[in-house]
């Protein structure tokens, strides 16, 4: 496949994948199949452990739809776009390892969405944030009104939605939406940082908990326990469990291999 609207690069452990399709990184069709062709390379990639998503320069971290064209949807055609844009971020969500958004700019609707199916979002000090789709006339369609009341208090997510407002990134970090701010300068080399933590960290370790995270709170409290105590019991057979304990009762610091 010829990418013409991402970049990959890989350092380490990390792949740092930048959505690059000027001049707003619209979330077109062609952005769509690249991601999602990315994103299935990366999975099965046993060197890659951690992934960083963000997009080239300070502008905009991803458009959603082009407005003119949202005059001509029907019900069909709204019905068919927006369940399109439902199979990419599903595949976003079930990605296998942790993925760190770095938002790098302007962050609303779609380009929000996205961002709400990765592990870890930090975003630059001018980032602005939010869900304005309401101010169209139209409601947030790639997973907002369930997934965003999932990640912050649900009544903070109903005002944000009900009332179309555009959040700064420090209001944004006092929400709870974001984990971080940082200078924009140093957006990458933070989200770096906190791959880096999490590539120190037992990588099937990391995955089964990500699995318990997702899939347990979509469960009722029983299941998600029993869910849990199954991968809990799944990691007691792996090598790496074997050298985490290892390392620490010899006092030095282990090596995990992913097995």
């Amino acid at each position: 496949m010829n990418f013409t609207h991402t970049k990959l690069r890989v350092e380490g452990r990390t792949a740092i994948l930048t959505i690059d399709s000027p001049p707003v990184n619209a979330l077109g069709m062609e952005l769509k199949k690249e991601l999602a062709k990315r994103l299935d390379d990366l999975a099965n990639r046993e060197d890659i452990w951690t992934v960083i998503l963000t997009a080239a320069g300070e502008k905009v971290f991803l458009a959603g739809a082009d407005i003119p064209s949202l005059l001509e949807l029907d019900y069909e055609k709204g019905l068919a776009r927006v369940q399109e844009t439902r199979t990419l971020f599903s595949k976003v969500v079930d990605f296998p390892k942790p993925i760190i958004a770095a938002i790098n700019g302007t962050c609303l609707g779609a380009g929000l969405e996205l961002s709400l199916c990765c592990d870890i979002r930090i975003a630059a000090e001018h980032a602005k944030l939010g869900l304005p789709e309401v101010n169209l006339g139209i409601m947030p369609g790639a997973g907002g009104t369930q997934r965003l009341p999932r990640i912050i208090n649900s009544g903070l997510a109903r005002y944000l939605i009900y009332t179309g407002e555009i959040l700064a990134a420090k209001e944004a970090l006092s929400y709870g939406l974001i984990a971080q701010v940082v200078p924009y300068e140093l957006l990458l080399e933070q989200a770096k940082g906190i791959a880096h933590k999490i590539n120190g960290k037992g990588p099937l370790a990391v995955r089964s908990a990500k699995r318990a995270i997702n899939q347990g709170c979509e469960l009722p409290i029983e299941e998600a326990l029993t869910l849990e105590n199954e991968l809990w019991a799944k990691l007691c057979n792996t090598e790496d469990k074997r050298e985490g304990i290892s390392a620490f009762l010899e006092k030095r610091k282990p090596e995990f291999k992913g097995r």
